[in-house]
C-alpha cells in the first residue's frame, strides 16, 4: 500500500511540476533610453502616439479643474492683457495713434502668438515634476510630457482665435490673402516653445532653482518681444536718440518670437513684414529645437532616479 501511494505522488509530481528551465535560456529585456546625443526620435513618439493625447487632454483637464470660469480664463486672460497694453502704449504713450488699424486688433494679434508660447514654455518647463509619479514607475519616451503640455496650450489657442475673429467682426477688418500662412507661423511658434519647454523640464529636474527662474525668465521674454507695442516704434526711439539700428537684425535672430509676432499681425491685419528677420526668426526657431531636444534627450535616462 505505501508503495502505491509513494508511485501515486511520483506520478503527481510529474504532471504537475513545472520544468526546470536552464538559467541561461530565460530572456531579460531592459527598456531604457539610448546613449548618445540625438535629436527627436520621432518614429518612437509616433509608436506613443496615443499616450500623447491622453496626457494632452489630461492637461486641459487638470488646468481648469475646480475653477468657476474653467476654460474661460484662455480667453479673459489674453483679452485683458491686451486691453493693458492699450491703456499703457495705445492710449497713454499714444502709440494708437500712428498705427492703420484699431490698436486693440493689433495688440491681440501678437498676444495670441505670445500667450500660447508663455503658458506652454511655463507648462512644460514644470512637466516633469508635476509627472514624478508617472515617470518613476513606468518607461516611455519622456518627450512625451513636454510635448502633452505644449499640446495643450493648442486648445487655449484656438478659443483665442475665435476672440480674434470676434474682434475683426466689430471693426469690419478683412483678413488678407496671406492668412493662410497662420499655420506655419503657429508651427514656428510650437518649434521654438518645445525647444525651450524640454531644455527647462530637463534643467527643473536636476536643478529646481528654475521653478523660479521660469516666470522671471518669461516675464522678461515678454517685455523684450513687441507684444504690446510695434517694431516700427523700436525704430522711431532709436532713431530720436541717435542710436545705432544694425544690431536688431542679431536681435531678431536671438529672438525667434519677435517675429512671429510680427508675422501673425501680418498674416491676420496686413501689417509689414521684414522677410529677413522672419528668415532669421525661424532658423533660431529650428536652433533652439534642436539644443532643447537633444539636451533633453542626452539626460532622460536619469530622470526616473532624480525626479
Amino acid at each position: 500500500m505505501e508503495t502505491s501511494v509513494t508511485q501515486l505522488e511520483e506520478r503527481t509530481n510529474l504532471v504537475t511540476a513545472p520544468p526546470a528551465v536552464p538559467p541561461q535560456s530565460i530572456a531579460e529585456t531592459v527598456i531604457e533610453p539610448k546613449p548618445g546625443w540625438r535629436a527627436i526620435d520621432f518614429a518612437e513618439l509616433w509608436q506613443y502616439r496615443e499616450l500623447v493625447f491622453f496626457l494632452t487632454w489630461r492637461d486641459v483637464k487638470v488646468r481648469y479643474k475646480q475653477t468657476v470660469m474653467g476654460a474661460a480664463w484662455a480667453v479673459i486672460q489674453p483679452l485683458l492683457t491686451s486691453l493693458v497694453f492699450v491703456v499703457l502704449f495705445g492710449m497713454m504713450a499714444g502709440m494708437r495713434e500712428r498705427t492703420n488699424v484699431p490698436y486693440l486688433a493689433l495688440v491681440f494679434a501678437g498676444q495670441m502668438a505670445w500667450q500660447f508660447f508663455q503658458g506652454a514654455v511655463t507648462t512644460s518647463g514644470q512637466s516633469l515634476v508635476t509627472s514624478a509619479n508617472l515617470i518613476s514607475k513606468v518607461y516611455f519616451p519622456r518627450m512625451i510630457v513636454p510635448l502633452a503640455a505644449v499640446g495643450a496650450g493648442l486648445v487655449d489657442f484656438v478659443m483665442s482665435l475665435g476672440v480674434m475673429a470676434i474682434i475683426l467682426v466689430f471693426y469690419g477688418i478683412v483678413p488678407p490673402i496671406q492668412v493662410v500662412m497662420l499655420p506655419i507661423l503657429l508651427l514656428g511658434v510650437v518649434m521654438t516653445a518645445v525647444g525651450v519647454g524640454s531644455l527647462l523640464a530637463a534643467l527643473t529636474v536636476a536643478y529646481r532653482d528654475f521653478r523660479y527662474v521660469v516666470p522671471f525668465l518669461v516675464q522678461m521674454w515678454m517685455l523684450s518681444t513687441p507684444v504690446g507695442y510695434q517694431m516700427e516704434e523700436v525704430y522711431r526711439l532709436l532713431d530720436k536718440a541717435g542710436i545705432d539700428q544694425s544690431w536688431l537684425g542679431l536681435y531678431f535672430t536671438l529672438n525667434p518670437m519677435a517675429g512671429f509676432v510680427q508675422g501673425f499681425r501680418w498674416c491676420i491685419l496686413g501689417e509689414t513684414l521684414d522677410p529677413l528677420y522672419m528668415f532669421a526668426s525661424g532658423c533660431s526657431a529650428i536652433v533652439v529645437l534642436i539644443i532643447g531636444s537633444v539636451y533633453f534627450r542626452r539626460v532622460e535616462r536619469r530622470f526616473a532616479d532624480i525626479v
